[in-house]
Protein backbone atom coordinates (compact mmCIF):
# COMPACT_ATOMS: atom_id res chain seq x y z
CA UNK A 1 0.00 0.00 0.00
CA UNK A 2 3.07 2.32 0.44
CA UNK A 3 4.59 1.68 -2.29
CA UNK A 4 4.76 4.85 -4.02
CA UNK A 5 5.27 4.86 -8.02
CA UNK A 6 7.42 6.94 -9.97
CA UNK A 7 4.36 9.26 -11.33
CA UNK A 8 3.68 9.96 -7.11
CA UNK A 9 7.86 10.33 -7.03
CA UNK A 10 7.53 13.05 -9.73
CA UNK A 11 4.89 14.82 -7.36
CA UNK A 12 6.56 14.36 -4.70
CA UNK A 13 9.90 15.74 -5.91
CA UNK A 14 8.28 18.64 -7.88
CA UNK A 15 6.75 19.93 -4.50
CA UNK A 16 10.08 19.84 -2.62
CA UNK A 17 11.52 21.84 -5.63
CA UNK A 18 8.56 24.35 -6.04
CA UNK A 19 8.43 24.90 -2.41
CA UNK A 20 12.57 25.52 -1.84
CA UNK A 21 12.88 27.69 -4.97
CA UNK A 22 9.74 29.66 -3.67
CA UNK A 23 11.19 30.40 -0.17
CA UNK A 24 14.50 31.12 -1.23
CA UNK A 25 13.34 33.33 -3.45
CA UNK A 26 10.60 34.87 -1.40
CA UNK A 27 12.98 35.48 2.21
CA UNK A 28 15.14 38.31 0.52
CA UNK A 29 12.31 40.21 0.39
CA UNK A 30 10.38 39.01 3.08
CA UNK A 31 12.68 40.29 5.28
CA UNK A 32 13.24 43.77 3.18
CA UNK A 33 9.37 43.91 3.92
CA UNK A 34 9.58 43.43 7.34
CA UNK A 35 12.43 45.83 8.26
CA UNK A 36 10.37 48.26 6.26
CA UNK A 37 7.07 47.54 7.76
CA UNK A 38 9.19 46.86 11.43
CA UNK A 39 11.11 49.83 10.87
CA UNK A 40 9.54 52.77 8.99
CA UNK A 41 6.53 54.90 9.39
CA UNK A 42 5.70 56.45 5.84
CA UNK A 43 1.95 57.29 3.64
CA UNK A 44 0.47 54.73 2.31
CA UNK A 45 2.44 52.00 4.94
CA UNK A 46 -1.29 50.44 6.28
CA UNK A 47 -1.74 50.23 2.39
CA UNK A 48 1.18 48.12 2.04
CA UNK A 49 0.78 45.93 4.99
CA UNK A 50 -3.02 45.02 3.86
CA UNK A 51 -1.55 44.05 0.10
CA UNK A 52 0.95 41.78 1.69
CA UNK A 53 -2.25 40.02 4.00
CA UNK A 54 -4.23 39.67 1.23
CA UNK A 55 -4.02 36.57 -0.23
CA UNK A 56 -4.75 35.15 3.28
CA UNK A 57 -7.84 36.52 2.89
CA UNK A 58 -8.71 35.87 -0.24
CA UNK A 59 -9.90 32.94 -2.17
CA UNK A 60 -6.51 31.42 -3.79
CA UNK A 61 -8.15 31.06 -7.21
CA UNK A 62 -8.78 34.74 -7.17
CA UNK A 63 -5.06 35.00 -6.23
CA UNK A 64 -4.04 32.62 -9.45
CA UNK A 65 -6.30 34.54 -11.53
CA UNK A 66 -4.87 37.56 -10.90
CA UNK A 67 -1.74 36.16 -11.52
CA UNK A 68 -2.65 34.56 -14.78
CA UNK A 69 -3.73 38.09 -15.85
CA UNK A 70 -0.25 39.69 -14.82
CA UNK A 71 1.96 36.77 -15.59
CA UNK A 72 0.07 34.96 -18.12
CA UNK A 73 1.73 34.54 -21.88
CA UNK A 74 -0.40 38.23 -22.82
CA UNK A 75 -0.38 39.19 -19.24
CA UNK A 76 0.92 42.51 -18.42
CA UNK A 77 4.03 41.48 -17.26
CA UNK A 78 3.95 38.27 -18.92
CA UNK A 79 3.91 39.60 -22.15
CA UNK A 80 7.29 41.61 -21.72
CA UNK A 81 8.77 38.50 -19.94
CA UNK A 82 8.20 36.34 -23.11
CA UNK A 83 9.11 38.78 -25.26
CA UNK A 84 11.93 40.26 -24.06
CA UNK A 85 13.69 37.99 -21.63
CA UNK A 86 12.32 34.43 -23.21
CA UNK A 87 10.58 34.04 -19.48
CA UNK A 88 7.54 32.18 -19.62
CA UNK A 89 5.57 31.48 -16.14
CA UNK A 90 2.29 30.25 -17.35
CA UNK A 91 1.64 26.14 -16.56
CA UNK A 92 5.26 26.27 -16.01
CA UNK A 93 6.71 24.91 -12.53
CA UNK A 94 8.36 28.36 -12.60
CA UNK A 95 4.88 29.68 -12.14
CA UNK A 96 3.87 27.14 -9.66
CA UNK A 97 6.72 28.62 -7.60
CA UNK A 98 5.65 32.25 -8.01
CA UNK A 99 2.02 31.27 -6.94
CA UNK A 100 3.24 28.97 -4.25
CA UNK A 101 5.52 32.02 -2.89
CA UNK A 102 2.78 34.91 -2.78
CA UNK A 103 0.70 32.58 -1.03
CA UNK A 104 3.34 32.02 1.38
CA UNK A 105 4.46 35.55 1.56
CA UNK A 106 2.28 36.85 4.43
CA UNK A 107 3.27 33.95 6.59
CA UNK A 108 7.14 34.31 5.85
CA UNK A 109 6.91 38.07 6.60
CA UNK A 110 4.92 37.96 9.81
CA UNK A 111 7.47 36.07 12.24
CA UNK A 112 10.18 38.20 10.80
CA UNK A 113 8.42 41.52 11.08
CA UNK A 114 8.12 40.88 14.76
CA UNK A 115 11.11 39.27 15.77
CA UNK A 116 12.94 42.37 14.17
CA UNK A 117 10.17 44.82 16.18
CA UNK A 118 11.69 42.64 19.03
CA UNK A 119 15.34 43.78 18.75
CA UNK A 120 16.38 46.09 21.26
CA UNK A 121 16.62 49.58 19.47
CA UNK A 122 19.28 51.14 21.70
CA UNK A 123 21.82 48.11 20.44
CA UNK A 124 21.41 49.50 16.68
CA UNK A 125 21.21 52.89 17.88
CA UNK A 126 24.53 52.30 19.25
CA UNK A 127 26.34 51.14 16.59
CA UNK A 128 24.64 53.81 14.38
CA UNK A 129 27.07 56.50 17.43
CA UNK A 130 30.04 54.50 16.58
CA UNK A 131 29.94 55.14 12.75
CA UNK A 132 28.67 51.81 11.93
CA UNK A 133 26.79 52.05 8.06
CA UNK A 134 22.72 51.21 8.53
CA UNK A 135 23.41 48.02 6.26
CA UNK A 136 26.06 47.18 8.38
CA UNK A 137 24.26 47.51 11.39
CA UNK A 138 21.14 45.64 9.76
CA UNK A 139 23.54 42.48 8.99
CA UNK A 140 25.87 42.31 12.16
CA UNK A 141 22.35 43.47 14.63
CA UNK A 142 19.41 43.29 13.84
CA UNK A 143 19.42 40.40 11.03
CA UNK A 144 21.84 37.89 13.67
CA UNK A 145 19.08 39.04 16.81
CA UNK A 146 16.16 38.06 14.82
CA UNK A 147 17.02 35.26 12.83
CA UNK A 148 14.98 32.75 15.13
CA UNK A 149 12.20 34.64 13.41
CA UNK A 150 13.69 34.08 10.02
CA UNK A 151 13.88 30.69 10.60
CA UNK A 152 10.29 30.72 11.71
CA UNK A 153 9.18 32.83 8.95
CA UNK A 154 11.13 30.39 5.95
CA UNK A 155 9.34 27.18 7.72
CA UNK A 156 5.94 28.43 7.61
CA UNK A 157 6.24 29.42 4.31
CA UNK A 158 7.89 26.33 3.33
CA UNK A 159 4.83 24.27 4.61
CA UNK A 160 2.08 26.62 3.02
CA UNK A 161 3.81 26.46 -0.21
CA UNK A 162 4.37 22.48 0.00
CA UNK A 163 0.04 22.67 0.18
CA UNK A 164 -0.98 25.42 -1.72
CA UNK A 165 -3.51 24.57 -4.49
CA UNK A 166 -6.01 27.20 -5.29
CA UNK A 167 -3.91 29.54 -6.81
CA UNK A 168 -1.80 27.17 -8.62
CA UNK A 169 -4.02 25.34 -10.87
CA UNK A 170 -5.41 28.57 -11.48
CA UNK A 171 -2.25 29.92 -12.90
CA UNK A 172 -0.58 26.96 -13.80
CA UNK A 173 -2.82 23.91 -14.37
CA UNK A 174 -2.32 20.80 -13.61
CA UNK A 175 0.19 19.05 -15.72
CA UNK A 176 1.98 16.16 -14.46
CA UNK A 177 5.69 16.08 -14.53
CA UNK A 178 5.39 19.78 -14.88
CA UNK A 179 3.04 21.30 -12.68
CA UNK A 180 1.42 18.76 -10.63
CA UNK A 181 2.37 18.82 -7.34
CA UNK A 182 1.49 16.90 -3.81
CA UNK A 183 -1.73 18.64 -3.45
CA UNK A 184 -3.33 18.35 -6.92
CA UNK A 185 -2.34 14.70 -7.96
CA UNK A 186 -3.97 14.54 -5.03
CA UNK A 187 -6.79 16.16 -6.18
CA UNK A 188 -6.63 14.03 -9.53
CA UNK A 189 -6.23 10.64 -7.61
CA UNK A 190 -9.50 11.28 -6.06
CA UNK A 191 -11.49 11.76 -8.97
CA UNK A 192 -10.10 8.56 -10.65
CA UNK A 193 -11.40 5.29 -9.57
CA UNK A 194 -9.47 3.21 -7.35
CA UNK A 195 -6.92 6.27 -6.48
CA UNK A 196 -7.58 6.39 -3.04
CA UNK A 197 -4.31 4.55 -1.83
CA UNK A 198 -2.44 6.69 -3.92
CA UNK A 199 -3.87 9.80 -2.25
CA UNK A 200 -3.70 8.60 1.34
CA UNK A 201 -0.01 7.76 0.27
CA UNK A 202 0.53 11.46 -0.89
CA UNK A 203 -1.41 12.15 1.95
CA UNK A 204 0.69 10.59 4.55
CA UNK A 205 4.11 12.27 2.60
CA UNK A 206 2.27 15.83 2.75
CA UNK A 207 1.80 15.56 6.46
CA UNK A 208 5.45 13.94 7.41
CA UNK A 209 7.17 16.55 5.36
CA UNK A 210 5.02 18.96 7.16
CA UNK A 211 6.07 17.85 10.47
CA UNK A 212 9.90 17.44 9.91
CA UNK A 213 9.75 21.27 8.57
CA UNK A 214 7.75 22.10 11.78
CA UNK A 215 10.29 20.09 13.93
CA UNK A 216 13.36 21.24 12.11
CA UNK A 217 12.20 25.19 12.84
CA UNK A 218 11.93 24.90 16.33
CA UNK A 219 15.07 22.78 16.81
CA UNK A 220 16.89 26.30 14.52
CA UNK A 221 15.15 28.55 16.22
CA UNK A 222 16.46 26.99 19.97
CA UNK A 223 20.02 26.93 18.41
CA UNK A 224 19.70 30.19 17.34
CA UNK A 225 18.23 31.46 20.55
CA UNK A 226 20.55 29.81 22.63
CA UNK A 227 23.69 31.46 20.30
CA UNK A 228 22.67 34.64 20.72
CA UNK A 229 22.05 34.50 24.97
CA UNK A 230 25.64 32.65 24.69
CA UNK A 231 24.16 29.62 26.17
Amino acid sequence: MFEISPTEWTAIQLSLRVATVATLVATPLGIAVAWLLARRDFWGKAVLDALIYLPLVLPPVVTGYLLLLTFGRRGLVGAWLADHLGIVLAFRWTGAALACGVMSFPLLVRPIRLSIEAVDRRLEQAAETLGAAPWWVFLTITLPLALPGVLAGMVLGFAKAIGEFGATITFVSNIPGETQTISSAIYSLIQTPDGDSAALRLVVVSVLIALAALVASEMLARRATKRLHGN
